[in-house]
């Protein structure tokens, strides 16, 4: 387990991230220029769909602003921004990437959101938090880095309250084994698909109840095919975090989409 999260963490490793933040972010003004989370979002938005993604998700969970928020693998922590922005909530990120967490920090600070969204360092099978604390987990293209699914989906139901939600939008297996290298995963090494029943089975026996269940494989192509068509991607900061083989990790997604090897799904389950 430990070599595993070792490969994890050397994925997402993003040595001197903050730095190439600062150099990037001078674009937009002076360091102590204020910046919204509308400006962060070719940087802190990864997952397929990027924004409307997470303001989809975050619709389908319910969320309002009396709630506390966790989200799980928050990465700089532009969802978490978004929801804070939007819902007036607390949120709160955890990921394994100390850089990530690092970088997710001072944005948050350009942001002047620091009082309403927090980052810690720490994995996703030993959250540091008490029991029953959120009233929502996100999970955003998350857990296709984690071996163990039932260790984590008893962790997400151990730290939400009854009745809270998990809401989860995240790359499942259809069929035959996925191209590499993808955003998640350079080798199989550090990939751990599961098929989409697979998935809602693992986490109903983890303590939760289904109450959405969307297969959003053929919008995730749609988006796809609108990029390509449309020129040079809207996001090509992403690199910047990412590395400088981004393109040819999202090009793959996109590829194993295309060709049905990967899924989207987008679900939302209720604490029992």
């Amino acid at each position: 387990m430990t070599d595993v999260l070792d490969g994890v963490r050397d994925h997402y490793r993003a040595l001197g991230l903050t730095e190439r933040l600062k150099t990037v972010l001078t674009a937009l003004g002076p360091e102590d220029q204020r910046l919204t989370p509308q400006q962060l979002g070719a940087l802190d938005q990864f997952h397929t769909r990027g924004l409307a993604a997470t303001a989809e998700l975050a619709t389908l969970a319910g969320i309002t602003a009396d709630m506390s928020i966790l989200d799980v693998g928050s990465g700089v922590g532009g969802p978490a921004r978004f929801l804070a922005e939007t819902y007036n909530c607390l949120v709160t990120g955890v990921d394994l990437s100390e850089p990530f967490v690092d970088a997710a920090r001072y944005l948050t600070e350009r942001t002047g959101q620091s009082k309403q969204v927090s980052f810690q360092t720490a994995s996703a099978l030993k959250l540091p938090f008490d029991d029953h604390r959120f009233d929502v987990v996100l999970l955003q293209h998350v857990a296709m880095n984690i071996a163990d699914r039932a260790q984590l989906y008893r962790e997400i139901r151990r730290v939400l309250k009854s009745g809270g939600k998990l809401a989860t939008f995240d790359v499942v297996l259809n069929s035959g084994e996925p191209h590499y290298p993808v955003p998640w995963a350079r080798t199989p090494a550090t990939s751990f698909l599961l098929t989409a029943a697979a998935t809602q089975d693992v986490i109903e026996r983890a303590g939760f109840r289904t109450r959405v269940w969307q297969d959003d494989t053929e919008t995730a192509k749609a988006w796809i095919t609108q990029l390509r068509t449309s020129g040079p991607p809207p996001s090509p900061n992403l690199g910047v975090v990412m590395g400088p083989d981004f393109a040819q990790l999202a090009s793959n997604l996109g590829r194993n989409l295309m060709e049905g090897r990967l899924g989207v799904l987008t679900a939302v389950f209720e604490a029992a």
